[in-house]
């Protein structure tokens, strides 16, 4: 199985930045989709950005594109999202996630991802 960690949250002023990583501890993480996700105070958890296992494709929700970039290492079994501009609305619980298996590309596939972390806080305070 697939263990996942979340690391570099914190308290941001908004304009700011914060890098998150995602460690994994199996190498089957480099052959998967992977994502980040977040989920605010009363809301429903939300997709953020997710990348293919070569890292040729990306996929953004449109509140974030722009601003954040996902990307991957996968000789290091590393995930990373690099957030600017960040804005108030984005504080939440920020969840790295892997697909379950080596599945077809699909936009936004959200249903096959079977493998979370335990979140890390993000909040941006104006």
């Amino acid at each position: 199985q697939v263990q996942l960690v979340e690391s570099g949250g914190g308290l941001v002023q908004a304009g700011g930045s914060l890098r998150l990583s995602c460690a994994a501890s199996e190498r089957a993480f480099s052959s998967y989709t992977c994502g980040w996700f977040r989920q605010a105070p009363g809301k429903e958890r939300e997709f953020v950005a997710e990348i293919t296992w070569s890292g040729s494709t990306t996929h953004y929700v449109d509140s974030v594109k722009g601003r954040f970039t996902i990307s991957r290492d996968n000789a290091r079994n590393t995930m990373y999202l690099q957030m600017n501009s960040l804005k108030p609305e984005d504080t939440a619980v920020y969840y790295c996630a892997a697909q379950g298996g080596r599945y077809p590309y699909v936009p936004t596939m959200t249903k096959l991802y079977a493998y979370w972390g335990q979140g890390t806080q993000v909040t941006v305070s104006s």
